[in-house]
């Protein structure tokens, strides 16, 4: 996944242009945009982890009146984002069109635009998501195209919003106030959010392997304050500063990384959380408290 300020490498456009990719070892692509992610972390250890329902739980409204709005943030090549919408509207292999397909529209943004040319190419859902190149970390560029996108449907935030496995990048190439400042943005765009942390082993791997590979050690990596349990830090800061609560937990995946579910507390107070979502939680032993 990726998401941060620097443009992609030339060796990024290099690897999408032959006729069989490589995949890059981790470190070589310093801003997460890995021409062949899901390769190495595939979709399906996270939908194995989310209820197909989630959505219809948490947005029990009339499909033809309000769409599900969904900001996917560095959305790589599109794989995991084409999976979140097959998931949520129970869609099988191979089938395009659905009677629930205008429930949901999602927003994907990454950096790279040779990632996202690729996701828009092989999208099979073209009315339903949209591919952008945005670097989130510029105010004027996301204020601007995140707008335009909420404007088509009359909105002004998104129902949900998807962070996977991008805070550990842009944690590195922003440091500290860069990543708070982040997921404040991400938690005033969004009623609901899914974070998947990157544990801090996996800061320490893409400096180690930055640095075998002979390129520059990121800039913030040895300054950085915030470090150790990267997935508590996540939740404090989502909860202590940007006003958003901890819903559940849905588990880790096999690379042991939890998948987070956080709401804003205003919403909480008009909409409550569905007491089904917390039980089948609790029933599978998936729920866990990170508050203090």
């Amino acid at each position: 996944m990726a998401a941060s300020t620097k443009q992609a490498t030339g060796g990024v456009e290099e690897a999408a242009a032959e006729e069989e990719p490589r995949i890059l070892e981790p470190g070589a692509a310093p801003f997460g945009n890995f021409p062949q992610y899901s390769r190495f972390h595939p979709p399906e250890q996270r939908l194995r982890l989310l209820p197909p329902e989630l959505l219809r739980r948490l947005f029990p409204q009339s499909p033809e009146s309000r769409p599900i709005l969904g900001l996917d943030v560095g959305c790589n090549s599109g794989d995991l984002s084409v999976a979140l919408y097959k998931h949520f509207l129970s869609l099988r292999d191979g089938e395009t069109c659905s009677d629930a397909s205008g429930e949901l529209h999602l927003l994907c943004c990454d950096i790279d635009p040779v990632l996202v040319e690729r996701a828009e190419k092989e999208c099979p859902f073209p009315d339903a998501l949209t591919f952008i190149t945005l670097d989130f970390m510029n105010q004027r560029t996301r204020k601007v195209l995140l707008s335009s996108f909420l404007n088509q449907f009359g909105r002004s935030v998104f129902d949900i919003g998807f962070c996977m496995s991008v805070t550990m990048w842009i944690h590195l190439n922003h440091g500290d106030r860069g990543l708070w400042e982040f997921l404040a943005h991400l938690s005033s765009l969004c009623r609901y959010l899914l974070v998947e942390p990157q544990p801090w082993k996996c800061y320490r791997a893409a400096a180690r392997r930055l640095r075998k590979l002979g390129l520059h050690d990121f800039d913030h990596f040895r300054s950085l304050a915030i470090r150790g349990d990267m997935a508590n830090q996540i939740v404090q800061i989502l909860t202590q500063d940007h006003g958003m609560e901890l819903v559940c937990c849905f588990g880790n995946t096999s690379w042991d990384r939890s998948l987070l579910l956080f709401r804003a507390k205003q919403a909480t107070e008009t909409h409550p959380i569905p007491e089904s979502l917390v039980d089948e939680g609790k029933e599978k032993n998936r729920l866990r408290s990170w508050r203090q």
